[in-house]
């Protein structure tokens, strides 16, 4: 980094990045354990899997909403030296970084499909819709402030996650058109032009 730089990443593409991998692993979860007759039967599991969906995607979707306002609020313009980090390369930072928290839930939901199938795949897929719902969210704060958010690469924690953490002092801000991400962070359909 040239003079003083900083590495930023986009806020929104940090909150997405869990998304994809939750949901799909949640549905594969949740299809296989709805093979297993658990003592409770399908039909209570399915069930409790879809409140479990709505709940894990509503307060995902919600939770710490107060402190991205308050950092978005605050938000300082990026420098001319900072090096903004692209949207695959910040995804792949987060995915390596939780590959094995991920390989757990997995893990978790199938074998709660032996006590009530399908419901742990159901709640983990719901994390991954909550986290697309906060992303899109996010997205409707960068359109309406004309300006991208983006986080200090080494405020987030050792596993490339929580862009609203403890350490996180302040977001940067930089035009709509930066970087290779939308609003929302996910992929720009067409280049930008800058």
């Amino acid at each position: 980094m040239a003079r003083g730089g900083q590495g930023l990443a986009r806020v929104a593409v940090v909150v997405r990045a869990g998304a994809a991998p939750m949901w799909w692993l949640g549905v594969m979860a949740a299809g296989i354990g709805v093979l297993v007759p658990g003592p409770t039967g399908r039909r209570i599991g399915v069930l409790s899997g879809a409140a479990l969906f709505i709940i894990a995607a509503l307060v995902v979707a919600y939770v710490r909403r107060k402190r991205y306002t308050r950092l978005a609020g605050a938000a300082a313009r990026a420098g001319k030296h900072d090096v903004l980090q692209d949207r695959a390369v910040t995804s792949r930072n987060w995915r390596r970084g939780h590959r094995w928290w991920l390989l757990l839930a997995f893990l978790a939901a199938l074998g709660s499909a032996f006590a009530v199938p399908a419901a742990g795949g159901m709640l983990l897929a719901g994390c991954g819709v909550g986290l697309w719902l906060k992303a899109a969210w996010l997205g409707r704060r960068e359109r309406a402030g004309d300006a991208l958010l983006w986080v200090r690469v080494d405020w987030l924690d050792r596993r490339a996650g929580r862009p609203a953490g403890k350490a996180v002092k302040a977001y940067r801000g930089t035009g709509i058109a930066a970087g290779d991400a939308a609003p929302g962070g996910a992929r720009r359909k067409t280049a930008a032009l800058v």
